[in-house]
Formats: structure tokens, C-alpha cells, sequence
């Protein structure tokens, strides 16, 4: 009678702390992040400001996509000896010395390498979190946290939009990175403060080969080079739209102001609650199924995007955020679960694969829209994601 007693008040106490453990991981995924998508909102005005091109412009923002694809490799190769808590608060404190830099210059040039080092920063915060969070939390607690994480990735994605839209339409572009890099200071002390100190290293692969035998064995596996490929090719849509879309809201006959522009991004709110239903998205149709599902929503509001009414953009926006957050999250875990040995190689090869394909879809998707147009962007965008969906048909639902 007792121990029944005890028992509830010390499940409660339990889930609790694990609710308060899980915010805090969402927290600082957000401020991790917040620096990644937040300047596609002020896109236009940037293109105005540099007096470049809107392909250059959307390039030079996204040319930190780059510096993340780099870092995720070093750190996965490079990163056993690092301490967890101490690389996270010095990559984001560093992380604040780019952002700062971006409110005065002038030159195009040094605004793309500025991304670049804003990239570096943030992912090597990014993968020593996703290592902390494997080593710190038990096997049950892992999947939550990793879906705290993702949701909060989400978060970063809609108020750093917003906040990016609101303080440079009111207080100015310069203004606009300042405080950004307030959060990034503000990220890094939140880490120092709230993080358990440890020198534990990342376990060493279980094979104990050499890491570019461990990158080698990872590339030979049929499953994990379709998650790579898959990785590269959603985030070139959703980098390709999500660019390149600013330039249409600004335009007739939407004709959107800056503070509107930055509204329009509560499309993002939806996938907030539906990201952290991958795992059970995943378990219930297979990652074959599920990606081809999520992904077919997706290729539905690219279709919408076609249109000249606001709140049609506005839905089709949304389900393109859902299917293709929906869908990363479902490849993501798809790695960890194929990937029984040498998880840190395969995580850093799907990283570098997935930001990789950022950058090739800002590339790409910015000459298009300039030589042909908006409706030859959203056919190729289609396709991308078709190819995806057929790459995905290799994935086999796991058997444990």
C-alpha cells in the first residue's frame, strides 16, 4: 500500500522533470538554429540593400547551408574528444561574432563567407547537442529528446522569421542582426548554465575502425545512401521554396509589405505540432510509405503555390512545411535505426548531405526564377520531390 503510494507522486515528479529537461532541449535547439532561415524573411530587402541580383541574394544568404554541410563532417570525424557542454556554449558565443559583423558590411563577398561561418558555428553546436543528448539521456528518454530537439528546430524556423521581419522592417537590416546575435550570446550562456559538465567522449565506433573506413561503410549501404540522397533532396526543395517564395509575396498581386511578409510565416505553426508525430507516422506506415506520404503532401502545396490568391499560397506554404518537416524527421530517425554501428559517421554524412542540398537548391532554384520564371520553379521543385519519393522505395520497415 505504501509503495503503490510512493510510486505515483514519484512517476509525477518523473515526467516532470523530464518535461522540464525536454523544454530546455527545445530551447536551445531553437537558439541554435534561429541564425539558419531567419534572413530569408528580410530577402527582398537585402536585394535591395547589396543592389545584387535576387539569385546572388538568395545564394548569399543560404551560402551557410555550406558551412554546415562542412562542420557536420568535421565534427562527426574530428568531435570524440570534445567536451559536450564547452563545444555547444563556444560555438554558439562564437556564432554571435558573425552575426554581429553581418549589420556593417556592405560587400556581397563577405556577407556569403559571413553565412559560411554563421553555418560552421551552428552546426557544430548542432551535432555536439544531438551526441550530449544520445549520452545523457536514457534509451527511453532518447526519442523524446531527439523530438524535443526537432520541434524546436521547427520553432526556429517560425519566430526567427518573424522576429527577423518585425525588427528589420521597424529598427532596420543592421538592427535586425544585432539581435540575433544577442540570442546567440544568450543561447551560449543558457548552455553554461543548465548543461551538465562532463569529459565523457563519444563511444568509439564498435567495429574500433578508422573513421574513413567507418565514412566507407556507411556509403556501401543501400538503405543509408537512399537517407543521404533523400536528406539532399528535401532540403533542396524546402530552401529552393522558401527563398525564392519571398520574391512572389512581395510582388503583384500579393504585393505583401515586409511586416506582412514576415506574418506569412505562421505557415510554420502547424508543423510545430505534427514534426514530433514522425516517430509514429514512421511506425505505423513504414519510412518507405511514410516518406512517399508526407512527400505527396508536400508536392500537393507546391501545385497551390501556382495560384494568385493569398490564403491558397498560404495553405499550400503550410502543407509543404508539414510534409517536408514530416519527412526529414522520419529519413532522420530511419539513419539512426539502420545505422547500428558507426551512427556518428552515418549523422554526419546525412547532415553534410542534407544542408548540401540546401545549397544546391538555392543555386539552382535562384537561376531558374530569374532566366524562366516562378511556375518553372515549382515544375522542377515537383520533380525533385518525385525523385524523392522513388529513392525512398529501397527503405524497409524495421524489423525490430
Amino acid at each position: 500500500m505504501t509503495t503503490s503510494e510512493l510510486t505515483e507522486p514519484t512517476r509525477l515528479r518523473m515526467v516532470a522533470a523530464d518535461s522540464r529537461r525536454f523544454g530546455l532541449v527545445a530551447l536551445i535547439a531553437f537558439l541554435t538554429l534561429v541564425d539558419l532561415f531567419a534572413t530569408q524573411a528580410i530577402l527582398p530587402s537585402l536585394v535591395i540593400k547589396f543592389g545584387v541580383s535576387r539569385a546572388t541574394m538568395g545564394f548569399a544568404v543560404n551560402a551557410s547551408t555550406f558551412g554546415m554541410a562542412v562542420a557536420g563532417i568535421a565534427v562527426a570525424l574530428f568531435g570524440r574528444g570534445i567536451d559536450r557542454r564547452n563545444g555547444i556554449w563556444i560555438s554558439l558565443a562564437v556564432l554571435a561574432i558573425p552575426t554581429t559583423l553581418l549589420s556593417q558590411t556592405d560587400s556581397i563577398i563577405v556577407f556569403a563567407l559571413l553565412r559560411v561561418a554563421q553555418g560552421l558555428c551552428m552546426s557544430t553546436a548542432f551535432t555536439l547537442t544531438m551526441a550530449y543528448l544520445a549520452e545523457h539521456f536514457s534509451a527511453r528518454q532518447t526519442t523524446s529528446a531527439l523530438a524535443a530537439y526537432v520541434t524546436g528546430n521547427v520553432a526556429s524556423n517560425f519566430f526567427g522569421r518573424l522576429m527577423s521581419a518585425a525588427v528589420a522592417d521597424t529598427f532596420g537590416i543592421s538592427t535586425n542582426f544585432l539581435t540575433f546575435a544577442a540570442l546567440n550570446l544568450i543561447g551560449a550562456a543558457l548552455v553554461w548554465f543548465t548543461l551538465q559538465k562532463t569529459s565523457e567522449m563519444m563511444p568509439a565506433d564498435a567495429a574500433g575502425g578508422a573513421s574513413r573506413s567507418a565514412w566507407k561503410g556507411q556509403l556501401m549501404h543501400a538503405e543509408l545512401r537512399a537517407c543521404f540522397a533523400v536528406g539532399f533532396l528535401i532540403l533542396f526543395v524546402f530552401i529552393g521554396t522558401f527563398t525564392y517564395v519571398n520574391f512572389q509575396l512581395v510582388a503583384a498581386p500579393l504585393s505583401l509589405s515586409p511586416m506582412a511578409l514576415g506574418l506569412v510565416y505562421f505557415v510554420f505553426l502547424p508543423s510545430m505540432l505534427t514534426t514530433p508525430l514522425a516517430g509514429r507516422v514512421a511506425a505505423g506506415l513504414g519510412p518507405r510509405v511514410g516518406i512517399g506520404t508526407t512527400l505527396a503532401v508536400a508536392i500537393a502545396g507546391l501545385f497551390l503555390l501556382l495560384t494568385t490568391s493569398l490564403p491558397v499560397v498560404l495553405l499550400g506554404m503550410t502543407l509543404i512545411a508539414v510534409g517536408t518537416f514530416l519527412a526529414q524527421a522520419i529519413a532522420t530517425g530511419h539513419v539512426s535505426r539502420t545505422a547500428s554501428r558507426d551512427r556518428t559517421a552515418a549523422s554526419g554524412i546525412y547532415l553534410a548531405s542534407y544542408y548540401a542540398g540546401g545549397l544546391a537548391g538555392s543555386f539552382v532554384l535562384g537561376q531558374i526564377y530569374d532566366r524562366v520564371g516562378w511556375t518553372a520553379c515549382v515544375a522542377v521543385l515537383v520533380a525533385v520531390l518525385a525523385c524523392a519519393i522513388a529513392v525512398a522505395q529501397v527503405l524497409k520497415t524495421p524489423t525490430v
